[in-house]
């Protein structure tokens, strides 16, 4: 009798992945949680690209809505959305945190593409980059006026998400 059954288990084994399988296809892949959401942001004290003498903390944002565009000069996807980047930051202050890069690397990018970053501090060992949760680089973050992460966007901003996520959160938060 227990011959019988045998050829049941593959078939209970097949049936549970494909329930899982169809349970995930309306999730967007793009998407991944984010334990940082509606809590403040992590404080860091690190030294800017332009003077290293000079450092940047995110306290120095108190009282403005503000955005935190994690980037590499050896990021490729970080290039497409440079310009973008520089949209935004005639509307919001934008601070660039300097993922791992070669500090000569990010200056000449800058140097080449413009620096519309209010700051730019350097996250060498990339452990500010950890604590926010950061999965690679692009990563932007919309942060409140009291310091709270309100939004992760992955990946590049694209004109799309300015428009539809990006600005309205935006200026609601600045209201």
């Amino acid at each position: 009798m227990k011959k019988q059954w045998i050829w049941a288990l593959p078939l209970a084994v097949f049936v549970v992945m494909v329930g899982f399988f169809a349970a995930s296809l309306d999730k967007d892949p793009r998407e991944l949680p984010s334990q940082r959401l509606d809590k403040p942001a992590p404080a860091f004290t690190l030294p800017l690209l332009e003077n290293p003498q000079a450092s940047f903390s995110p306290a120095q944002m108190h009282g403005q809505v503000w955005l935190l565009n994690v980037w590499a000069s050896w990021c490729a996807a970080c290039r497409s959305e440079h310009a973008l980047i520089g949209q935004l930051a005639k509307q919001v202050p934008v601070v660039g945190l300097n993922q791992q890069d070669e500090a000569g690397a990010a200056r000449a990018w800058l140097a080449e593409l413009g620096n519309p970053y209010l700051a730019t501090p350097t996250d060498d060992d990339g452990r500010v980059s950890i604590d926010y949760g950061v999965y690679g680089v692009p990563e932007t973050f919309v942060i409140d006026k009291q310091g709270v992460i309100r939004y992760r966007h992955l990946g590049p901003v694209t004109e799309q998400s300015i428009n539809d996520v990006l600005l309205p959160l935006i200026r609601k938060l600045q209201a």
